[in-house]
């Protein structure tokens, strides 16, 4: 299977994929919070990161089957981080007002908590990256983070690649893949966060 380069066509299955991959994942459970209509709600809160980017035109990469079905996904925000088109804050407006909004106060915490280990230089940011837990173990997790990884390469002013996980068992994963931790913090007594950066001249081993 090789890795294909989405457009905002594909946000339902996007949104279909890593729904299912970061569907126990801590941070989802924390902004949510309510877990009577958690599964309800998840794919909202999804849509709404996948399509901060895909109307944003950012890069966005996955991986299908041999029957064309999206099993894995990634998607970034660009170094040039272009500013919200309309269509998004509207979207952005709604999604909140039917998440509520403690979630989205909860989601501003987590946000602080991560912006103050940010990489002040141009760089590309990993924003989600998944596979059908169907698929786990499979090595698409890495195919796609080549692709995040050639991509920020080829920009002679992106720095590198950043991300955050909530996961302490990703971050000995990252590490392998070449990144470094820069910041820890505690949001709240139900999550905790890392945020890591890749150079574009690591040599991963």
């Amino acid at each position: 299977m090789n890795v294909i380069v989405l457009s905002g066509d594909d946000v339902g299955e996007i949104v279909s994929v890593l729904s299912d991959a970061f569907h126990d994942y801590p941070v989802m459970r924390h902004v949510i919070g309510d877990p009577e209509r958690y599964d309800e709600r998840l794919p909202r809160l999804v849509e709404l990161f996948v399509s901060s980017r895909a109307l944003r035109d950012e890069p966005m990469f996955g991986v299908r089957d041999t029957r064309g079905i999206l099993v894995a996904a990634a998607v970034m925000t660009s170094r040039l981080a272009p500013e919200a088109p309309p269509r998004l804050l509207m979207l952005r407006e709604r999604i909140w007002s039917e998440l509520g909004a403690d979630a989205r106060a909860r989601y501003d915490g987590y946000v602080a908590a991560t912006s103050q280990f940010a990489v002040t230089s141009p760089h590309h940011h990993l924003n989600m990256i998944g596979v059908r837990r169907a698929l786990h173990g499979r090595g698409l997790g890495r195919l796609l983070l080549d692709v995040v990884h050639d991509l920020a390469a080829s920009d002679p002013q992106s720095s590198g690649v950043g991300l955050t996980t909530e996961w302490l068992a990703n971050v000995t994963l990252y590490e392998h893949c070449g990144y470094r931790v820069q910041g820890y913090a505690r949001v709240a007594s139900d999550l905790e966060t890392w945020s890591l950066f890749r150079p574009s001249s690591v040599d991963a081993e």
